[in-house]
């Protein structure tokens, strides 16, 4: 009896899933159709190429969106006459306002008239927030769902994501017929993310209760796996892949395995005007300068409980405490931003911290300009960040950076050896405490000789080497156009 409802179960389950296969077959091709008459009907009366660039966080102000316009105007200096489409869910600012805001933010200016937006209405699809449990998993899926939106919405010729969302490239190249090219600033799994897992690391991205139990972590893992070997099947798909730097570099190609179509592209930075910029202090303060979404990985803690180990190492100093700032500069996305900002000024105050503190939120270019000018030291904590543009710019406008010892800081961009030195390199709150400690008594001999260096290292990150690397990593999509 107990082998006959095993059996049933089993046929049930068969029928279901057959059924399940069989529509979701019959949908990919009705979509493949619709789209292939929408692209006709429109080729019928406009011949001219059609890019549509995936960043559905278009409007948020970070250094991806930096990224995105200098690619914009990148695409229009190599032809004027084309069109661009950039898929975005901010459905709440109209175009006129996020152009202004890009020329506010990042000083770059692109030709409006050639660009157009489609706004997507089902971003809440992609939010971390909808997937408590599998989250890379929720938002990948999530991701073809909205990007199923965008293609029925715009039927483009090229496609390029440059958020990261690599399950799209599929969708666009076999059922939209477009070449698919894409920018990775930080691949969605790596082999770092299997490692803290299998050791039992507790982090943001693996919560206390799995790394504590075996059997949790052996089902995280063995769903990691899984997951990184869907993401690299995805990834293949693409005809040219642009990367960020040498540790997303290292990633893709060990997950992607594409070594003759992935290309070192560095994210641009303002760099020529900042290296002119000159150090304004109105008193005698002195003050580090943090600056970076206020998202969960940047890891802004740890800045404030460096300057709590900072003030225990200068308590023969006061003189010199009572001197510093704390200046935190960053963008807020949504309303978990904004908690985040507030557990951030409550955490100041917990640590005795809040008349060293000081939160700048969602300003514009100018006011970061004078930010610069008044900070002379720079603090950046993200452990594993995918490049660092802050940590650039920062350097380009003279402040002596301390960032983590790890990922783009630790491969591109900063040097330690001494007589080539360009920054200093830490990992947890005393070691950044102590980098501090040290800028603060060094010789001015000394810290001009660092900011002399660094300065002179940006040039490799600057717009023009970002437009050059952009236009010639994606001219094979538009071969043949």
């Amino acid at each position: 009896m107990g082998l006959f409802c095993c059996c049933g179960i089993l046929s049930v389950l068969f029928v279901w899933t057959s059924l399940g296969i069989v529509a979701l077959l019959c949908s990919l091709v009705y979509l493949k159709r619709i789209v292939s008459q929408k692209k006709s009907k429109r080729l019928a009366t406009d011949k001219s190429i059609r890019v549509g660039i995936f960043h559905p966080y278009c409007n948020a102000g970070g250094g991806g969106e930096r990224v995105l316009w200098c690619a914009v105007r990148a695409l229009q200096k190599k032809d004027k006459n084309m069109k661009i489409t950039i898929y975005t869910g901010d459905v709440d600012a109209q175009p006129k306002a996020i152009l202004t805001k890009a020329k506010n933010t990042f000083n770059v200016s692109v030709d409006e008239a050639k660009v157009d937006f489609v706004f997507l209405t089902r971003r809440n699809w992609i939010e971390a927030e909808k997937y408590p449990y599998f989250t890379l998993l929720g938002q990948s899926l999530g991701s073809v769902w909205l990007g199923i939106e965008a293609l029925l919405k715009h039927q483009p010729d090229v496609f390029i994501d440059t958020m990261g969302y690599a399950f799209t490239l599929p969708l666009f190249k076999y059922f939209g017929g477009c070449k698919v090219g894409c920018y990775v600033h930080y691949p969605t799994i790596s082999t770092d993310m299997l490692k803290r897992v299998k050791s039992r690391t507790f982090a943001h991205n693996n919560r206390n209760i799995v790394a504590k139990n075996p059997f949790l972590t052996w089902l995280k893992l063995t769903y990691y796996r899984l997951f990184a070997w869907a993401y690299s099947l995805v990834g293949r798909s693409a005809q040219t892949i642009m990367v960020n730097s040498s540790w997303t570099e290292n990633h893709i190609l060990s997950l992607w395995d594409c070594p003759f179509k992935t290309h070192r592209v560095y994210p641009p930075c303002e760099v020529s005007h900042l290296k002119k910029l000159q150090h304004v202090s109105a008193d005698d303060s002195i003050v580090i300068m943090s600056i970076s979404q206020f998202r969960p990985e940047k890891d802004h803690p740890l800045q404030l409980q460096a300057m709590y180990e900072l003030r225990t190492l200068l308590l023969d100093d006061e003189p010199m405490w009572n001197r510093l700032k704390l200046l935190i500069v960053g963008s807020c996305r949504n309303a978990e931003d904004y908690e985040r900002l507030k557990n951030m000024q409550d955490l100041s105050k917990h640590l005795s911290l809040e008349n060293s503190v000081e939160f700048r939120v969602n300003i514009s270019y100018q006011e970061l300009i004078q930010c610069y000018q008044t900070a002379s030291i720079g603090i950046h904590t993200m452990w594993n960040e995918h490049f660092g543009i802050g940590i650039v710019e920062c350097m380009a406008a003279g402040l002596i950076m301390v960032a983590n010892r790890s990922g783009g800081p630790l491969m591109d961009i900063i040097e330690t050896s001494v007589g080539s030195q360009t920054g200093y390199l830490a990992v947890d709150t005393m070691e950044y405490a102590e980098c501090l400690a040290t800028i603060l008594y060094n010789t001015k001999e000394e810290n001009d000789a660092i900011r002399d260096a660094a300065r002179a290292s940006c040039d490799r990150f600057s717009e023009m080497e970002f437009e050059k690397g952009f236009r010639h990593a994606t001219s094979v999509l538009f071969d043949e156009l």
